[in-house]
């Protein structure tokens, strides 16, 4: 009497990312981001010039409010060092991140640990703070903590980002 076996289906091939999407598609956390910047947006449309600061404080404000702990904390000082060192920057959301701009245009943001499951929050300067220094330079800077000496380096780069 012999045995029978049983063909197992071969194994695809095929390589797949870490999140199983496509390739080239976005993310479910990227998608959620780009749906709140486009409320974001239809929302500054409905606002009136003068109040649209006032409202941006207000969104930021309730977003770090929301955040955990940890990030929560980071978020608070760092929108602190903002207020005191560029008072110029406008709070305001961008893709639902609290966020500083400039002539409408975003100058410097705060990414929270869990915005994309990363292990760390982040403090990111766009092109529009043009912190150029030669031919390369750091624009996001990983944060887990903030000394004295931390918060003087974040006053200097906003100062330079509003000069």
């Amino acid at each position: 009497m012999s045995a029978k076996t049983t063909k197992q289906p071969a194994k695809s091939a095929k390589p797949t990312n870490a999140v199983d999407q496509p390739s080239g598609g976005f993310t479910d956390d990227e998608r959620a981001a780009a749906k709140e910047h486009a409320g974001e947006l239809k929302a500054q449309t409905q606002r009136s010039s003068p109040a649209a600061s006032m409202d941006g404080e207000s969104a930021v404000l309730a977003k770090l409010a929301e955040m955990p702990p940890p990030d929560r904390a980071l978020g608070e000082r760092l929108h602190a060092i903002v207020k005191t060192s560029a008072p110029a920057l406008v709070p305001k959301l961008w893709y639902g991140m609290p966020a500083y701009a400039r002539d409408g245009k975003v100058v410097c943001f705060f990414q929270r640990a869990q915005k994309f499951k990363t292990r760390y929050a982040t403090l990111g300067f766009s092109d529009q703070a043009q912190l150029d220094e030669g031919a390369m330079w750091p624009t996001t800077f990983a944060l887990t903590a903030l000394t004295p000496v931390d918060e003087a380096r974040i006053s200097t780069l906003l100062k330079r980002a509003v000069n």
